[in-house]
């Protein structure tokens, strides 16, 4: 609709037209798209995994986000050896002080963890578990392991994310490759193929259904594995997805390039028939969320050495998620915008708990928004962006439009092409449980 909306304290207070508001300050956003903020359901700023750490803080992460209209993150808390989940989250919550937009907190349990502690989850206002079926040793969790968390989980409204790569599959592929001498970047892609992505996710959804869990299938990168969402979802199963832009917009080609260091994550890119595979689903509604992976390896870490054994895997993307998914969804006819915004605003804010307050431009709701002008067009280089990396994998692809401003409760942190935010504006979201009536 065209109207007008208004903000008091950091909330929305109306939208109309022709809203009167003497003294107010006012931003035209004529001919723009009025968008609610963005929320980025699954970044990592400031990772530290043990055996790889981005050099970058929670000031730079989302003074990035800000910049590319994202409002609101739901970055991890990792529980490390000898650490209590309180201990956690909490000590996560003291690392983002700095933050300029909102934040809210999935949970990494170690390795080993007992299910007793699980309560404090939603305690602390972070309902959510990530666990992973690769990474050994430090973060790979077997089926026993996955089933028993989930068990507990399903108890206390906590949804289960997980990450979906048969470890088996990927170790055996990987140690194919390294007796043959082909451990560049350019093998990357064939060292996790898609059929450990998608036997994972068919374990998992299984899993799941039978300890009656919720469950969030994180970084989908083949129709095959929305797909088996979809499946599930119709049987019944509480069970969501998310892709990512780099899924959608890039492909395997990209490793027979002259820069694959650009590309190394996991899962990786896949084969060239797959972004248009998976823009159909997102298309259909069978994709919940998009969400970026975000990870602000430098181009030095990346580099180090042409092994993709010994590179750290992840991909800077937190400013570009909006201007890419209007692109590639919204210019390109895919999709209408009220499903941009349900995709990268409301869906993610009703799947983990922000729901009404954010995700909603409606009276009430805290009042994160972006404006985005459609109307110019321009070309992604790393020297514009706001992040560390000093690197884009998405350089020099076009973009329809670009942030005009964004919001966050109330508070103007990018306009015009200038960050204008302050260091500790941005707050911890807690996060509600799932509502028992909501499960299957």
């Amino acid at each position: 609709m065209q109207a007008d909306l208004l903000i008091e304290d950091e909330r929305i207070a109306a939208i109309e037209r022709d809203l009167a508001a003497p003294g107010a300050q006012v931003l035209d956003a004529t001919g723009c798209l009025v968008l609610p903020g963005v929320i980025d359901a699954h970044t990592h700023i400031a990772l530290d995994t043990g055996v790889y750490k981005t050099p970058d803080d929670w000031l730079i992460g989302t003074r990035a986000a800000a910049c590319g209209g994202v409002t609101t993150v739901v970055d991890f808390a990792t529980q490390f050896p000898g650490q209590t989940l309180r201990q956690a989250v909490e000590g996560r919550i003291a690392e983002a002080k700095d933050a300029v937009i909102d934040y809210a907190l999935h949970v990494m349990v170690a390795a080993g963890a007992g299910t007793a502690p699980l309560r404090e989850l939603v305690e602390l206002g972070t309902p959510s578990l990530k666990l992973y079926t690769t990474y050994r040793p430090n973060y790979y969790a077997d089926d026993a392991t996955i089933l028993r968390l989930m068990m507990a989980c399903a108890d206390l409204g906590i949804r289960v994310l997980v990450h979906c790569e048969d470890d088996a599959l990927v170790t055996a592929q990987t140690e194919s490759l390294i007796a043959a001498g082909k451990t560049g970047w350019r093998y990357h892609g064939q060292s996790r193929p898609a059929q450990a992505e998608q036997e994972a996710v068919g374990r998992v959804l299984s899993l799941a259904d039978q300890a009656r869990c919720p469950v969030h299938i994180v970084h989908c990168s083949t129709a095959r594995s929305v797909e088996l969402v979809a499946e599930a979802r119709a049987r019944g199963q509480a069970v969501s997805c998310e892709t990512c832009p780099q899924y959608l917009v890039l492909d395997s080609r990209a490793y027979a390039g002259p820069d694959p260091w650009r590309y190394i994550l996991q899962p990786p890119l896949r084969d060239p028939g797959e972004p248009e595979r998976l823009w159909a689903l997102v298309a259909q509604g069978a994709v919940d969320q998009i969400a970026t992976d975000h990870c602000d390896y430098t181009a030095a870490q990346k580099t180090a050495a042409d092994d993709f054994t010994r590179t750290p895997g992840g991909l800077p993307g937190l400013e570009t998620l909006l201007p890419l998914m209007y692109t590639y969804g919204v210019a390109a006819g895919r999709m209408k915008p009220v499903q941009l915004a349900a995709l990268l605003a409301a869906n993610p804010a009703r799947l983990w708990g922000l729901w009404p307050r954010k995700g909603a431009l409606a009276p009430g709701a805290d009042a994160d928004l972006v404006i985005y002008d459609p109307r110019p067009e321009g070309i992604i280089h790393a020297a514009d962006l706001h992040h560390l990396a000093g690197y884009t994998p998405y350089e020099g692809l076009r973009v329809q439009g670009r942030v005009r401003a964004t919001v966050v409760r109330g508070q103007i942190v990018y306009q015009n092409g200038h960050f204008r935010g302050h260091r500790g504006w941005g707050q911890f979201v807690g996060r509600t449980a799932i509502d028992r009536q909501t499960r299957r």
